[in-house]
């Protein structure tokens, strides 16, 4: 499933992985603050603080986490992972990838205080262009929990990318060497198995049973202090971030460190819900947002791994954006909800089902979609072959559309853009028609160039040199066609830009 175009892929680093594996400890996630299911005794509260429940004046009780500790604690292992890679002369492991991001003149502003990784100690000076590469060993910690007493053990992806060398460690002390099953990127969910028996078992909850508002608790191991303690709750379900658009994330305010990564998130109940995986983050460490991966996509993710040594994806084949009031009020949607089609591609099972720009998704099989995340969060827990009903609205009306999911790792060639573009006046734009070469140079059959962008256009972001390819999910044909759209438009229009590649609906208030 792609995201959205002209989406400056260097934002995605302000959500961090908590712990990959590069020169210092593994990143991870404590989960959230889980309700026990014996509350302990409430402590004393001063007389006036007005804390009651129902009809007798009951003290709020609060949660006792130790009975989910002593139970289910020894299910919860420590993972160090040994690795290498190649870095040039002095280079240290520890700043490898960041190289882009420092030098990113996005990282002089607000967003740069989110662009830190879990590593530790100091960076070394770097070698210079052209220094002779060379084999650096690199160390990682993680968390990990077993769910079958012959071995098998979830954790994170990131936790073992580019693992020689995997050891688990229990609360009993005793070590195994870890074989990676199979790990998937896309979720970051990772199979280990290690040869043993009868070993103390996490048990699995449903992630669809969980609640906001719900204490949830974390075990794992950050910064290496093994079987650490931590809780919250649950801040909201569902969450999709960018470039992990195929999980809809647990966010929780557990505090969650370098190590904790793959560890379980645990409900009131002692049920594990969820893997701790991501925080978001200015300073690179624990400030109150963490996520977690449901445990019914881990337990997907787990079963295909196990059974087949590999893990398939379902994919749709659309690029969606999400619908703001501007675009609501473009299309006469009565809110703005659902996922906005910017692009979709030739020969895709979008394309099949006869969706097209301009189209906005809001129901998957009869389940809401609110924002444009829910979709690929919705499409990738579905398989490849599986057939999906789409609740569309196209032009102003409701329309219901069938699609057979195909396989995310088939090729498929991009889609060829169909599509035209906008006007002139109140817009404040300058166009004319596309060259018979310039429409093969942007791969269209069709489109106004913008020669100039002013007013409401220029606001919105759009740029000379741009190609419109239509309006108000309209393929345009020429500027007359777009002249009489904006007349007849009150408060804003919809446009389907190209630049470049890409491709994206940029909403223009009228004024």
């Amino acid at each position: 499933m792609t995201s959205a175009a002209l989406k400056n892929t260097r934002l995605i680093a302000a959500l961090l992985a908590a712990g990959a594996i590069g020169g210092a400890g593994v990143g991870a996630f404590n989960a959230v603050h889980s309700a026990a299911a014996a509350a302990m005794a409430p402590p004393a509260i001063a007389a006036g603080s007005g804390v009651t429940t129902g009809a007798a004046s009951t003290p709020l009780a609060l949660p006792d986490f130790s009975q989910i500790t002593e139970r289910y604690g020894p299910s919860v292992v420590n993972i160090s992972v040994v690795g290498s890679t190649k870095v040039a002369g002095n280079e240290s492991p520890l700043a490898q990838g960041d190289d882009e991001e420092e030098q990113d003149p996005l990282l002089n502003g607000p967003l740069g205080e989110f662009l830190r990784r879990f590593q530790q100690g100091q960076r070394p000076g770097r070698g210079g262009p052209g220094a002779p590469q060379q084999e650096m060993p690199t160390r990682g910690q993680g968390s990990g929990f077993i769910v079958s007493a012959d071995g098998i053990i979830l954790t994170n992806a990131h936790v073992v990318r580019g693992a020689k060398e995997v050891t688990v460690k229990l609360t009993d002390r005793r070590e195994f060497r870890a074989k990676v099953l199979g790990a998937d990127p896309k979720t970051d969910v990772a199979v280990l198995k290690i040869d043993a028996s009868n070993l103390p078992v996490a048990t699995l909850g449903k992630t669809s049973e969980l609640k906001v508002g719900e204490w949830v608790l974390a075990i794992g191991s950050p910064f290496g202090f093994e079987n650490t303690v931590t809780a919250g709750v649950v801040s909201a379900k569902g969450r999709s971030l960018p470039d992990d658009s195929a999980v809809p994330f647990i966010q929780t305010d557990v505090a969650i460190n370098p190590g904790n990564s793959g560890g379980p998130l645990f409900n009131a109940r002692g049920e594990v819900v969820g893997i701790n995986s991501q925080i978001y983050s200015r300073s690179g460490g624990y400030q109150g947002v963490s996520f977690a991966i449901p445990i019914d996509v881990a337990s997907r993710i787990r079963n295909q791994i196990v059974a087949t040594g590999k893990v398939e994806h379902a994919r749709l084949g659309v690029a969606v954006q999400e619908v703001n009031q501007s675009f609501a009020d473009s299309f006469k949607l009565d809110k703005p909800e659902g996922a906005l089609v910017s692009s979709v591609e030739k020969g895709s099972p979008a394309d099949k089902a006869g969706l097209q720009p301009g189209d906005v998704i809001r129901q998957v099989n009869g389940q809401p979609i609110v924002s444009s995340g829910d979709l690929p969060a919705v499409i990738g827990l579905a398989a490849p072959g599986d057939t999906v009903k789409l609740g569309v609205w196209r032009q102003g009306a409701s329309k219901e559309l069938s699609a057979r999911l195909a396989n995310a790792d088939e090729k498929v060639a991009q889609a060829a853009v169909k599509i035209e573009a906008p006007g002139q006046g109140r817009l404040g734009l300058a166009l004319r028609p596309l060259q018979q070469g310039e429409q093969q140079e942007a791969g269209v059959d069709s489109g106004l160039l913008v020669q100039q962008a002013s007013g409401p256009a220029a606001l919105a972001g759009v740029q000379a040199g741009d190609v419109l390819l239509s309006i108000n999910g309209v393929p345009v044909k020429n500027i007359d066609q777009v002249k009489s759209v904006v007349a007849k438009s009150q408060k804003s229009v919809a446009l389907l830009i190209l630049r470049g590649d890409s491709k994206i609906f940029v909403p223009v208030n009228l004024g």
